[in-house]
C-alpha cells in the first residue's frame, strides 16, 4: 500500500508522513463520494490505521491529520461558497440531513473525539 511506510522492526506498525496522511485521507474521501464505503466503514479504517501508528508516531500523525482535514473542510467550504456564482447552477435551500458537516473542536480533545458531524 502505497500511504504507508512499514517498520519492520516494530511488526504491523507503520511510520507517517504528510504526503501518507494526505493520501489515506483523499482515498477515505474518494470512497465515500464514490459510494464504495460509508461513514461507519470509514470510521472503523481510521481506527485501524491509528492502531497501527507507533506510539511515538501520534503526535505527528495527528498533527499532520489535523491539517489535513482543516485543509480539506476549507477546500469544501470555497467551492460551496463559489457555487452561487456558476452559471446555470441552482442551490436549493433545503437541508441535506444525508450529508453531515465536520467541525473542528477545542484542541485539548482526544483525536477520537476531535472531529464531529453534525
Amino acid at each position: 500500500m502505497a500511504w504507508i511506510e512499514v517498520n519492520r522492526k516494530m511488526g504491523q506498525e507503520i511510520s507517517v508522513s504528510y504526503q501518507a496522511v494526505k493520501s489515506k485521507v483523499y482515498r477515505l474521501i474518494d470512497s465515500l463520494v464514490e459510494d464504495s464505503k460509508n461513514q461507519v466503514d470509514v470510521q472503523e479504517s481510521m481506527r485501524r490505521w491509528w492502531k497501527l501508528v507507533h506510539p511515538a508516531d501520534r503526535p505527528i500523525a495527528r498533527k499532520y491529520l489535523l491539517a489535513v482535514l482543516e485543509r480539506s473542510n476549507a477546500t469544501i467550504e470555497a467551492i460551496c461558497e463559489g457555487l452561487p456564482e456558476l452559471k446555470d447552477f441552482d442551490i436549493h435551500s433545503g437541508s441535506t440531513p444525508n450529508l453531515p458537516r465536520l467541525h473542528a473542536i477545542d484542541g485539548g480533545e482526544a483525536v477520537g473525539q476531535r472531529l464531529k458531524a453534525i
